[in-house]
């Protein structure tokens, strides 16, 4: 320390020097502080001595001393710091850290002191340093020479040094805020949390690169869980949202937590949790005592939320972590993410749900916007169609609207059978959440074997399966369910029944694949098929059950599957017999085309594999899949010779029906003919029930040329037969046309008790297009019982629902009552009442037409004749 006793005047550096943590740290070393003391003292003086520091004062731990210049000034806490981390201290778990600070500023000394609020200025610049720091105000950056990294002009003891710019911060005691530098030079600490100063931060929420969209129902039920409950765990896959989620309700949250708003994130927190804590809240170690103390002592009367991000990555250690800070610090709550819950008493287990439909449908559009260069497209409607198809998850999303780039959003959706194949990148060295691969094999890698395995044979079936598949699929099944439920690799749905998102599906059945495992899971899948179309197919007393779509529609995403399987690697028997089961499903709904196509492929490998019966079968439903006349015949000559063949009298029939009876055919006479060979075919094998498709094509011929008692004379002795086809029960077609008959005798109570029953029996048993033309049916007995208005939107939403599924035999009498109906009310009125009717869903028209009075006889009868005079 210089000799001399002037203190500096005019521009003075100032510097303030202090150990930190220093009670606790005498606390520690007891009787050994003093000498610990005196050494720190020791080597700071001779530090400063060199670079002529004037020492005002010294008290404890803390050093108070003037500079005649900057460059000086940098300089011996350069030195000092150097001399500090070099010296041999006792202990290495006790080795004092040294904060300094530096002000510069015009100061006059009075005797030997100075009066001057520069004095103030630098004391709180020091006591915003971290132990172990250097900072300086910008008045001294200013006067130091050459300041940034080391000059050719610079002074010598300045080689090396550097200013790092920290920012404007508020000291304490000053209305101004105050630029801080860092002093930066070999043999230092370079990272330090957050200038201690006034303002200390609210959060350390990060800036997103891009906006968060939707999600607001879901940030208001999360707040609103964690004003009750001080641990809230939001728990599901990965690439669900979670962690955005969590940081825009902490961000709703600032108001509420006046401690601040605290993340961290499990998996980048490498030197350990309480570290990160400590971190984000600018906390640094102090000497002999564990880190998690030093959090939990700053932590215990703060009303804070602390956000624990991917606990997942470190089950135990987050839970440990969010256990103390509950325990100690009363006024703190934790909101924690991850795969699975914490498994904490008092937890609060939220399971994020997919985006909502509109939400989806508005970021993956944002989304498409930005890769697209900022372009807005006029595909909305494909965009919302593939928002769907992406069910409503974040990671998808994102990563569906990069490939927007590149592909069309229609053909997207095209490929979305494979959701890893379509979405993911290349590259290799993707993030966990730059790909779904990667997501999702850091949840399988910490799956057990049973839960892997059970994972793997789930993956085969197309939709959510009950508790009793899942036992189908293996031993002990219902721990490794529970283990997969836990990790959101499944979601458990109301009954319970269990479901996988198509990207898990996806990545499970490349694991099956990779496995070896997939030709016996397919067969096995295929066996669970036949055994459920059995148990829809036959009642409990044995006999068939009438074919409903309504009893097929929950496994006919099932059947397909295991159909696919058959038609290219499995049972060509079985992929047959599944045919048979979904062709109603495929006539009603679509999908004739794949229908065809799989039928082809099982015909590739039926040498040998099939008998001529099912084969048969096979062909009479290729035939009445296609709607090419050359096609249609080829099947038909095929199914009678394979039915000749099997010596089958039903599938013969059948064939022979489907082959002659042509409603088309301009001859009545001929399809009469025709009509009635076959019956009487039919009733000579002994299959009398085979000849009901000829007996109601004969009924509406009769009814087309007005034979109208020959009709219902024929329908009324066919009740018999309908009654013995399970496959045609459920359309009522017999008393659908005793209705047509009724319509056209003028009879509207028999037209309405018959075509009520008919719409009943189809609507009960999924038959859409059959319930549409009863509604049509229906308006018309509307229309002849003088209720025009109700008949006319009738009409509208029945040809809506009915759309490309046309009733041909009829359209000439729709039209007829259309046209008087449009005489009736004018072409306005009628116009907006069908255009109504057509816009109603159709449940609503459903419920309209069974709403409809049922007609008093004498009355309808006076009503009919009138109109028609």
């Amino acid at each position: 320390m210089s000799g001399r006793l002037e203190l500096p005047s005019g521009l003075v550096t100032f510097m303030f020097t202090d150990i930190e943590g220093s009670t606790r740290l005498a606390r520690m070393l007891g009787d050994t502080y003093r000498a610990v003391l005196n050494a720190h003292r020791s080597v700071l003086r001779a530090a400063l001595s060199e670079f002529e520091g004037v020492e005002l004062l010294t008290e404890g731990d803390s050093f108070f001393v003037a500079f005649d210049n900057a460059d000086s000034a940098v300089a011996a806490c350069v030195e000092a710091q150097r001399r500090l981390a070099a010296h041999d201290w006792p202990r290495a778990d006790a080795v004092p850290k040294v904060r300094m600070g530096l002000h510069t500023g015009r100061a006059t000394p009075i005797g030997t002191e100075y009066a001057s609020a520069e004095v103030h200025r630098a004391a709180r610049v020091a006591a915003a340093a971290h132990g172990g720091q250097v900072l300086c105000s910008e008045a001294t950056a200013q006067a130091v020479t050459a300041t940034y990294a080391g000059a050719p002009t610079a002074a010598p003891a300045l080689t090396g040094v550097d200013l790092l710019d920290l920012g404007a911060f508020r000291l304490r005691g000053f209305d101004d805020d105050e630029r801080i530098f860092q002093v930066l030079a070999p043999g230092l600490e370079r990272d330090f949390p957050r200038p201690r100063t006034a303002e200390a931060p609210r959060h350390n929420l990060p800036a997103e690169h891009s906006s968060f969209v939707g999600r607001q129902a879901e940030i208001s039920e999360l707040a609103e869980l964690i004003s009750h409950h001080r641990l809230v765990s939001v728990v599901g896959a990965g690439g669900a949202g979670k962690t955005r989620l969590s940081l825009a309700v902490g961000e709703q949250l600032l108001d509420a937590y006046p401690g601040g708003v605290w993340t961290i994130d499990a998996v980048s927190a490498a030197g350990g949790l309480p570290t990160a804590l400590a971190a984000a809240l600018g906390l640094r170690t102090e000497p002999g005592r564990p880190m998690i103390e030093t959090v939990l002592e700053q932590c215990t009367e703060r009303r804070m939320l602390v956000i624990l991000q991917t606990c997942d990555a470190a089950p135990g250690l987050t839970a440990a972590l969010a256990h103390r800070l509950l325990s100690r610090c009363r006024r703190l709550d934790v909101l924690a993410t991850g795969r699975a819950p914490l498994g904490l008493p008092g937890e609060a287990v939220w399971r994020i749900p997919p985006m909502a439909p509109a939400d989806a449908f508005a970021l993956l559009k944002e989304r498409a916007t930005a890769a697209r260069g900022g372009r807005r497209g006029n595909d909305d409607e494909q965009l919302a169609e593939l928002a769907a198809r992406l069910e409503g998850s974040p990671l998808a999303i994102e990563l569906a609207a990069t490939r927007l780039r590149l592909l069309p959003a229609d053909l997207l959706t095209r490929r979305l059978d494979d959701p890893i194949g379509a979405l993911d990148s290349d590259a290799s060295g993707a993030g966990r959440h730059d790909s779904l691969r990667n997501n999702l094999e850091w949840s399988y890698r910490s799956l057990g074997s049973r839960a892997a395995e059970l994972l793997r044979r789930l993956a085969v079936f197309a939709g959510p399966v009950d508790l009793a598949t899942v036992d189908w699929c293996g031993e002990e099944a219902l721990s490794a369910l529970s283990e997969l439920a836990e990790k959101s690799l499944i979601e458990v749905l109301p009954g319970p029944r269990y479901r996988m998102s198509d990207h898990v599906r996806s990545y499970a059945l490349r694991q099956l694949a990779a496995a070896g495992d997939e030709p016996a899971v397919r067969d096995r899948h295929l066996a669970w098929s036949l055994q459920t179309l059995k148990t829809v197919a036959v009642d409990i007393d044995g006999q068939q059950r009438t074919v409903s779509l309504t009893d097929l529609g929950p496994y006919v995403a099932e059947w397909q599957a295991a159909l696919r399987w058959a038609s290219a690697s499995g049972d060509v028997r079985a992929g047959l017999c599944l045919a048979g089961a979904l062709n109603p499903w495929w006539r009603e709904h679509g999908g004739a085309g794949e229908g065809r196509s799989l039928l082809s492929r099982l015909y590739e490998r039926a040498d040998g594999n099939a008998g001529p019966a099912e084969l048969a079968r096979a062909y009479l439903i290729h035939a009445d899949l296609t709607d090419d006349p050359g096609e249609r015949d080829q099947f038909l000559h095929r199914a009678e010779h394979a039915a000749r063949r099997a010596g089958d009298p039903a599938l013969l029939v059948r064939a022979l029906g489907s082959r002659r009876i042509r409603l088309d055919e301009p001859a009545d006479e001929a399809v009469e003919s025709s009509c009635r060979s076959v019956i009487a075919e039919a009733e000579q094998a002994g299959v009398a029930a085979e000849s009901l498709p000829a007996v109601l094509a004969l009924a509406e011929l009769f009814w087309r040329r007005g034979a109208l008692s020959e009709a219902a004379e024929l329908l009324g002795a066919a009740r018999h037969l309908e009654a013995g086809r399970p496959e045609d029960r459920g359309r009522r077609a017999v008393d659908w046309l005793l209705g047509m008959v009724a319509l056209r005798r003028g009879d509207l109570v028999a037209a309405h008790d018959h075509l009520v029953v008919a719409l009943r029996s189809r609507l009960r048993h999924g038959f859409k297009g059959a319930a549409a033309d009863a509604v049509a049916a229906i308006a018309a007995r509307c229309a002849l019982g003088g209720d025009a208005m109700t008949a006319t939107m009738l009409f509208g939403g029945a040809e809506a629902a009915r759309g490309a599924r046309r009733t041909e035999s009829f359209g000439a009498f729709w039209s007829e009552q259309q046209i008087a109906l449009r005489l009736a009310l004018g072409d306005a009125a009628f116009d907006s009442a069908y255009a109504d009717g057509a816009n109603l869903p159709f449940d609503r028209i459903v419920a309209m037409a069974l709403a409809v009075e049922h007609p008093d006889m004498e009355d309808g009868a006076a009503r009919f004749a009138q109109i028609a005079r």
